[in-house]
């Protein structure tokens, strides 16, 4: 039996584990990468570990997300990362570089190569034939030690991809086709591994785009094979020597399949307020747009600005639209400078931000109240804006363009003749923003500024575990919600004690107060509970808070893994239907806890206040049910090493 591409790079990557899906596995780490927003809680327990140097092949930490100055907090977590980095072994992105994914692709990507990030879009990196995943920051800082990254053998989806696009028609809309069908939970526990004659015809870029939005499926992770589409990419960069070829067997064997025909597909978008709320434009009707933004991870690549730029050229943006244009990284910036096309940009009324995520993750740019904004980003969650009433839509570039300037919401293909642009034979390679490590790690002396402060650590399980049902939640509640990122509190990404005072205040503003009046307790929720960002801000402000366990439908990949780092149980209900049996103020707890955990079995839920018994289930391999009762996964490593 063949091998299709992810069991390819999943063997020749194995630590530990048997690659049957649903067992827990472990895998060598070739590479990481870190932003800002996650990096320093990454490198605070990198430093916690005494590691002197990481020991991946390479490491980078890039500077993106906490661009905006208003106050001496972030400048001074770059500092910190800055000299941790040098002090560690570590590549530096510095600020204006551009944002980690483009970055990553155009100049550190290699095909083959497993890449662990602490950012959940990651796996853009698959457009390169990376094995590219997102996961917590610890994770991470285990990785940059040397450590395997554990995860649950993950089933292998092939999307065959037949014909080719139209014109006007855009990789977004491919990836958009694809939520449209799998919706943002079916991808979890899945690899989705692209094939089909399509694959030729796009870009290393677009797959990218199409890789980059994966993570809204709950994927593991997506990836393209490496083939001679790779190579002339790499190649464009000065980096042939990276590229290998890599397919699946002929006779690979796949859990899953779905056919998408490229040749059918009409412009998509995105509705308010998931990225799976897809429909074709045609049946949304001409609504009126305020705002548009054009950038992000997703769709910032050299190709996507230079198409908006022709469409862009000789025309005005209309006068009740604001158009945001944030290029990818400082190679798109500097070519889009030198061929002409910034000025074509700027002369139609775009306003044009910095290389770096900005009102992707509501850094900047929010909207108007009730705005309507059209965005080429990946996540339209309520709020993530940074204006609680904008109504976000998810579109491609060319989408976004046309609606820029006929003000409404334009499907492209009225605009006449679409704008061809070819990838370049040779991209401006000029890496003089990227600061390489000190050979001597010992010389340097990491800087701290007063905004840093100790990360919780949570302690053993104890046996009986109890305390109130804190917070009622329903589905799909992201990590926006459990620990807002916004332009107020992205700055305090290294203070949890203050994150925590917002933790969940999106659904209940009452709840760190309760939280911290009840000595901690539960949290409960339903389906797909953590969904979104990799951010493990999300479990430590709850852990910080004294939350003990969540009980919930389902968990979202990452913040589950994030939930067990941390010591805090992730609990799921056994039958669903007990989760209207328990409302916010039920005391609760759990019996003989340790044991249960120990003996892998089921965890008895007493509802005191109903005098309710509820069985609830914590699917843990043997590593991390040690994990749990150790109270984490740094108390289990310090014991670890400790034997």
């Amino acid at each position: 039996m063949g091998l299709n591409l992810a069991q390819k790079i999943i063997k020749a990557h194995l630590v530990s584990g048997e690659m049957i899906a649903g067992k827990e596995i472990s895998i060598k780490i070739d590479q990481t990468l870190t932003q800002d927003s996650t990096g320093t809680m990454a490198y605070l327990q990198f430093e916690a570990m005494g590691i002197p140097r990481v020991k991946t092949k390479k490491s980078v930490a890039y500077i993106d997300h906490n661009t905006l100055q208003a106050g001496f907090e972030n400048a001074d977590d770059h500092k910190y990362i800055q000299t941790v980095a040098a002090k560690h072994g570590i590549y530096f992105s510095r600020p204006g570089n551009g944002i980690c994914h483009q970055v990553h692709l155009e100049r550190f990507g290699v095909p083959g190569m497993t890449l662990l990030g602490s950012d959940s879009h990651t796996p853009t990196g698959g457009g390169l034939g990376m094995l590219a995943i997102g996961a917590g920051g610890l994770d991470v800082a285990v990785a940059m030690g040397g450590g395997p990254y554990y995860l649950t053998m993950p089933k292998v989806c092939r999307v065959i991809l037949k014909g080719r696009l139209n014109p006007w028609i855009a990789a977004k809309d491919i990836i958009l086709e694809v939520l449209r069908l799998l919706t943002v939970k079916g991808g979890v526990g899945k690899i989705i591994e692209y094939a089909g004659e399509g694959v030729k015809t796009l870009t290393v870029p677009e797959r990218a785009t199409i890789t980059n939005m994966g993570a809204e499926l709950g994927a593991t992770t997506s990836i393209f094979p490496s083939d001679e589409v790779t190579r002339a990419f790499l190649k464009a960069q000065g980096r042939e020597s990276d590229w290998v070829e890599l397919k699946p067997d002929d006779d690979a064997v796949y859990d899953e399949e779905i056919v998408i025909d490229l040749d059918k597909l009409e412009p998509l978008v995105a509705l308010p307020h998931s990225p799976d709320n897809v429909v074709k434009i045609s049946e949304v009707g001409k609504i009126k747009v305020d705002q548009v933004a054009i950038g992000s991870c997703t769709n910032s690549s050299y190709v996507d600005m230079m198409k908006v730029a022709m469409m862009l050229k000789g025309k005005t943006v209309h006068p009740d639209v604001s158009l945001v244009i944030a290029p990818g990284s400082k190679q798109v910036l500097t070519m889009l400078a030198q061929n002409g096309a910034l000025a074509d940009m700027v002369a139609a009324g775009a306003r044009i931000l910095e290389s770096a995520c900005g009102p992707c993750i509501g850094m900047g740019q929010a909207p108007a109240s009730n705005a309507v904004s059209l965005r080429t980003f990946n996540r339209n969650f309520e709020g993530r804006s940074g204006t609680a009433s904008a109504k976000v839509y998810l579109v491609s570039p060319e989408v976004a363009a046309a609606s820029a300037i006929t003000g409404v919401l334009t499907d492209p293909r009225e605009l006449g003749e679409a704008p061809v642009v070819s990838m370049p034979e040779e991209f401006l390679v000029n890496d003089n923003m990227i600061v390489p490590p000190a050979e001597d790690g010992e010389k340097v002396e990491v800087v701290r500024g007063p905004n840093i402060k100790p990360f919780p650590l949570n302690s053993e399980l104890p046996e009986k575990v109890c305390g109130k049902a804190l917070i009622k939640v329903g589905d799909n509640i992201t990590t926006d919600h459990i620990m807002p990122s916004n332009a107020k509190l992205l700055p305090f990404r290294s203070n949890i004690p203050y994150l925590a005072e917002f933790c969940l205040t999106p659904c209940d503003p009452d709840f760190p107060k309760r939280a911290k009046e009840n000595g901690g307790g539960f949290i409960v929720g339903g389906s797909n509970y953590g969904q979104g960002s990799s951010r493990e801000h999300a479990a430590l402000a709850p852990l910080q808070l004294g939350v003990k366990g969540v009980i919930a439908k389902s968990f979202a990949r990452i913040h589950m893994a994030n939930l067990i780092n941390s010591g805090i149980l992730p609990m799921t209900f056994v039958d669903e239907a007990d989760y209207d049996s328990i409302d916010c103020g039920d005391e609760l707890v759990i019996e003989d806890a340790r044991n249960r955990i120990k003996n892998g079995g089921e965890l008895l839920l007493r509802n005191i206040t109903k005098n309710k018994d509820i069985k609830v289930k914590v699917a843990l391999s043997e590593r991390q049910a040690e994990m749990i009762l150790a109270g984490g996964l740094i108390n289990y490593t310090r014991r670890q090493s400790n034997q």
